[in-house]
């Protein structure tokens, strides 16, 4: 029941739900999903490890960046249930839509200036 817990609590933000909903589109990173929800760097961090402790999200180190993007789900079946349904729900919501619009123009060597 814990996993369940985690997962549910994960997606019990607003926030949090938008980050998914993104990495729907394409792995970022955090100075991107911060440039897209207009949330500081620390919030948007705090945000990621909740998603990456409930089996949401993870990562890959390449190079100078962190990439973020959905777990397969394989470590969390609750996780991988959620994430499959996700995937069609809120797919018309203005705020996400508008989030999902604005991807093209977020450009991270611009934002980073790495």
């Amino acid at each position: 029941m814990k996993e369940f817990i985690r997962v549910m609590k994960a997606l019990s933000d607003p926030n949090r739900v938008k980050i998914l909903k993104l990495l729907q589109h394409k792995s970022m990173c955090v100075c991107e999903l911060q440039a897209v929800l207009k949330i500081a760097q620390p919030t948007v961090s705090n945000h990621l490890k909740v998603l990456i402790d409930a089996g949401l999200v993870v990562y890959r180190k390449d190079g100078q960046w962190v990439n973020y993007f959905l777990a397969d789900g394989n470590a969390n079946p609750y996780s991988a249930s959620l994430l499959g349904n996700l995937r069609h729900w809120l797919r018309d919501e203005p705020e996400i839509v508008s989030l999902v619009e604005r991807l093209p123009e977020i450009n991270r060597e611009k934002i980073c200036r790495k």
